[in-house]
């Protein structure tokens, strides 16, 4: 028997198999029928955002390398019950596993950093050239405004980078049904059932989006060369605010 590993089917998972060539071939097959098909969509241009402490916020769109740093940053917050970081965190965590290992068609994660430390990430994917589903932004670094920075980041690239005409939403908890329902007046869109389950949805359309971007949507590109530099490598967060006394 020869043992083939698999890495270049599943990154970053080896797995071992006593196998034949022939067994490592329908094994590779099977994969390909278990991904979705890839159309394409152009990246998120970075920015960055001068936050209210003076530091600066880079928003780039993470890569697939990135997953693994951003797995682990969310996983400790799957279990803090406050704000309902349990459940958020949770279905961040696979939603980024299914974009890891290519079950999510579309996908798109962006992270923002502050010198390179994970301070908060957004994500969804699109669904068709001119509708986009909104999954979730989640916030480490509080207090700042990050998190709504990140989601009219969220919203920008949907309408101005995709060159869609509306992103379907909804909230899973109150500071997020505030933040997006409230604050951009969201149009309810009942009838349209979410990915995410049965909350009901909310629309952000392009007259709604243009309504509300110039007093939400901040930011500066080019990004200078050394502060984009800084956000290459992600750093995990040494301390959570929702865990006091964290220590990794």
């Amino acid at each position: 028997m020869v043992t083939q590993r698999l890495e270049a089917v599943l990154p970053g998972r080896i797995l071992v198999f006593a196998t034949g060539r022939s067994d490592w071939m329908i094994l590779d097959e099977l994969e390909k029928k278990l991904r979705p098909p890839e159309r394409g969509m152009p990246p998120y241009p970075p920015k960055y955002v001068v936050l209210p402490s003076g530091d600066k916020l880079v928003i780039r769109q993470a890569t697939n390398d990135d997953i693994p740093t951003l797995l682990e940053t969310v996983e400790p917050l799957a279990r803090v019950r406050k704000d309902f970081y349990d459940i958020v965190a949770s279905r961040v965590y696979a939603e980024l596993l299914g974009q890891y290992i290519h079950r999510v068609v579309d996908p798109y994660c962006l992270v923002g950093t502050i010198d390179g430390v994970v301070a908060s990430l957004v994500n969804g994917r699109m669904i068709d050239a001119k509708r986009g589903m909104s999954y979730h932004t989640l916030t480490i670094h509080r207090g700042l405004r990050c998190g709504a920075h990140m989601f009219a980041a969220k919203m920008e690239y949907h309408m101005e980078i995709l060159g869609q005409d509306e992103v379907f939403i909804v909230a899973e908890s109150y500071i997020g049904f505030k933040r997006w329902m409230i604050e951009y007046q969201l149009e309810s869109r009942p009838s349209f059932q979410h990915e995410l389950g049965g909350a009901p949805s909310y629309v952000l359309t392009r007259a709604l989006y243009d309504t509300y971007k110039p007093r939400l949507v901040a930011g500066t590109r080019p990004v200078p060369e050394k502060l984009l530099r800084t956000a290459d490598r992600l750093i995990l967060p040494d301390e959570y605010p929702q865990i006091p006394g964290f220590k990794r």
